[in-house]
């Protein structure tokens, strides 16, 4: 599930994400605290605890190894998979994006970034464009990016790995006047397909919400844990891409009533009552296979 906001234009947000999706979620939530690789038998089991079927689920997992993102191993003597290690480090770095979003304030500086590309290899260019944009830039002008300093180090470590940063100039600046920085961040960054997403994923969860807080005080069970693990499993998935597309701006650059605020305090709180019961369910299984094995 791939997002244009950068691009000013958003697609809408489906309630249940692609299996490919789910898998990589399930992989980056819980494969690095089982020795960094799953058996097969476990992805499926799993991935049927959300309705996703095992042809379905070998499908993704084809997919996903032809596209580099995981690779095959052996776990305890059987089939398995394991991230590609090009993708820990992104993972990791994620952790901390994801599960602990950073808002900039308005004396912070600005991360600046410009890049030349020769003619004949436009593809490295959209490749530029493209993950400026996930990264959480603005475009300024169509030379010039912009996004919160506190990004910079994250940013940096993000294009070398993929060793796009010859390209690259970046700079670490101050706004010392001009135009109202409310006005400019409006031009900047599609701040309402932005704050639609949000939305979207209040609309999502908001229910869901409600629903488990009525079970939260019900004694622990396998049935509840599979499906706070399904639950989780799908919110980590709708909620993981939006905190890059959300580079933590300034709150007073930005309208009021913004959505992320609201979005941002929802999912912390199914995070805290959801994810103890996904990973009891998540190991339980996991750790059935290999005993199994």
């Amino acid at each position: 599930m791939t997002s244009n906001v950068g691009d000013r234009k958003a697609p809408a947000e489906a309630p249940v994400p692609r299996h490919h999706q789910l898998i990589v979620s399930l992989f980056g939530l819980y494969a690095r605290r089982h020795g960094g690789a799953l058996q097969v038998a476990a992805i499926i089991s799993l991935m049927r605890d959300i309705g996703v079927e095992a042809a379905g689920t070998r499908s993704s997992i084809s997919r996903l190894k032809k596209r580099g993102i995981i690779d095959s191993v052996q776990v305890n003597n059987r089939s398995g998979y394991a991230l590609a290690p090009s993708l820990i480090e992104t993972f990791i770095e994620g952790d901390e994006r994801i599960f602990h979003p950073r808002r900039a304030s308005t004396q912070d500086q600005w991360l600046l970034a410009t890049f030349t590309v020769p003619e004949s290899q436009r593809n490295i260019r959209h490749k530029i464009r493209s993950s400026l944009v996930r990264m959480g830039f603005g475009s300024v002008t169509p030379g010039l990016w912009i996004a919160p300093g506190h990004l910079r180090d994250e940013v940096l470590a993000y294009f070398d790995r993929r060793g796009l940063s010859e390209y690259l100039e970046f700079f670490m600046a101050d706004h010392v006047g001009g135009a109202d920085p409310h006005t400019n961040v409006a031009t900047w960054w599609d701040l309402p397909a932005l704050d639609a997403l949000y939305s979207d994923f209040i609309d999502n969860n908001r229910g869901l919400l409600t629903a488990w807080k009525r079970q939260e005080e019900l004694a622990a069970s396998r049935e509840a844990d599979a499906r706070a693990f399904a639950d989780y499993l799908v919110l980590i998935t709708q909620w993981r891409r939006l905190p890059y597309l959300d580079p933590g701006l300034p709150i007073e650059f930005l309208p009021e009533n913004w959505n992320a605020l609201r979005a941002e305090q929802l999912f912390q709180e199914l995070h805290i009552l959801l994810s103890p019961r996904a990973e009891r369910h998540a190991s339980r299984v996991i750790d059935d296979g290999a005993a199994v094995a």
